[in-house]
């Protein structure tokens, strides 16, 4: 079992309504387990495509994945496609109606049973596992080997049947190899340079593992991934490889386990018993969003307000109307003030704040789309920088300084 493909069945997500996360999470939960996703199909709800595409994914991998195209109707397509591609009938399976019969009686839904009965129909050479947040089932095939599931498209379902039912199965039944991966997340160097500086490093690798380099933002995260047999001998050996790849770009690392900048941060402030806030202009409150995202944060996390007015950073931050009218709202100096004026708002060690224009349109002062100023305080220090993204829309322009502001606010930390 070494390859796999995804197939996502919709036409919302083939329109754009509706955002395929499903595949991203089943890659990676595969790409844990040692299974490569080889492709990945988005396709609408038809009968004669789903076969075809089923036959194309069988020639390419071992393992088929499909979500989505899964109703409570009898003109459910998928359904049908599955039986007609593996020669099979379609009968209703005792063990299923039972247990959706238990889950919706213990949601006080059981009148809806009758009208929900066809989820509990399933192709009769099918393996069903069964759905414990929803109340369509997942249901495996076998062809010459070769293994199809076929999940619902909701992701709060796809989540629980991989991670609890169809990852563990898959592990036992093909005793994969154990997958380690850490993460080293580095600043301050270009992506070319940083391949050039640990070139010599890379090229002595041990041949179970690899490196990959993943730009996010102006961070690049170097994904050191080992298989084998012995779970603890990958995690000393990967260990063992970072320590030696450390010396070469220490000054510029600042992290060597957690993955998201936002659990980097997490670890520092918890460990140094550091509060934090954030004033946020152009940002909308992202980045109190992301600090906000990680479990236990409100130990360290004080407060934060979107004061997206000018009259509001000026009565609630106390901003200076002088220095609005001499700099703009999008200045550097506007950005100190708000700085200021929330770290004594919420009494932190820390604060943070953004102003600028996020667009699509032109600041209210004049200032060119994608300007924005941001200020780190760090008790009575403050470090002040400015960024020129005008090719970024507006979300994107938000998220992008989001990142920056908490990265830059790292490697304050860890350099001092």
């Amino acid at each position: 079992m070494e390859n796999a493909v995804l197939i996502t069945i919709g036409d919302e997500i083939l329109s754009g309504n509706t955002v395929d996360t499903n595949s991203n999470f089943i890659a990676t939960e595969l790409k844990n387990i040692g299974i490569k996703v080889k492709q990945i199909f988005t396709i609408s709800d038809e009968i004669e495509t789903i076969k075809n595409t089923l036959q194309k994914a069988f020639e390419l991998g071992d393992l088929v994945i499909t979500t989505g195209g899964l109703g409570p109707t009898r003109d459910d397509k998928t359904k049908k496609a599955l039986a007609e591609f593996f020669n099979d009938e379609i009968a209703l399976d005792e063990t299923t109606f039972n247990h959706l019969k238990t889950y919706m009686e213990r949601r006080g839904r059981a009148d809806i049973l009758e009208r929900n009965r066809e989820q509990a129909f399933v192709p009769t050479k099918s393996v069903v596992f069964q759905n414990n947040f929803g109340t369509a089932p997942c249901m495996m095939m076998e062809q010459n080997g070769k293994l199809s599931f076929s999940l619902p498209g909701v992701p709060y379902e796809v989540k629980p049947l991989i991670k609890d039912q169809i990852v563990p199965y898959l592990q036992e039944k093909f005793n994969l190899n154990y997958i380690h991966t850490r993460i080293v997340s580095v600043v301050g160097i270009p992506e070319s340079i940083l391949a050039d500086i640990i070139e010599d490093w890379e090229l002595a690798l041990p041949e179970n593992m690899t490196l990959s380099y993943l730009p996010v933002g102006t961070r690049v995260k170097l994904r050191i991934t080992a298989s084998g047999e012995n779970e603890e001998r990958l995690k000393e050996q990967t260990e063992n490889e970072i320590q030696k790849l450390l010396p070469l770009i220490e000054k510029n690392v600042i992290a060597i386990s957690e993955d998201k900048i936002e659990n980097i941060l997490s670890e520092i402030l918890t460990e140094r018993k550091l509060t934090i806030s954030t004033a946020e202009s152009c940002t909308g409150g992202e980045i109190a969003k992301m600090i906000t995202s990680v479990s236990g944060s409100s130990k360290y996390f004080l407060g934060g307000i979107v004061p997206y007015a000018t009259e509001k950073k000026i009565k609630i931050l106390g901003i200076s109307r002088e220095t609005v009218d001499q700099f703009t709202v999008v200045s550097e100096q506007v950005a100190q003030e708000m700085a200021k004026g929330c770290q004594k708002l919420f009494d932190t060690d820390i604060s943070l704040s953004t102003t600028g224009v996020a667009g699509p349109g032109k600041g209210e002062d004049g200032k060119d789309i994608g300007t924005v100023f941001y200020t780190i305080r760090i008790r009575d220090q403050e470090v002040t920088s400015k960024l020129y993204m005008p090719h970024l829309e507006r979300i994107d322009f938000m998220n992008f300084v989001s990142q920056k502001v908490i990265q830059d606010l790292i490697g304050l930390l860890v350099n001092n």
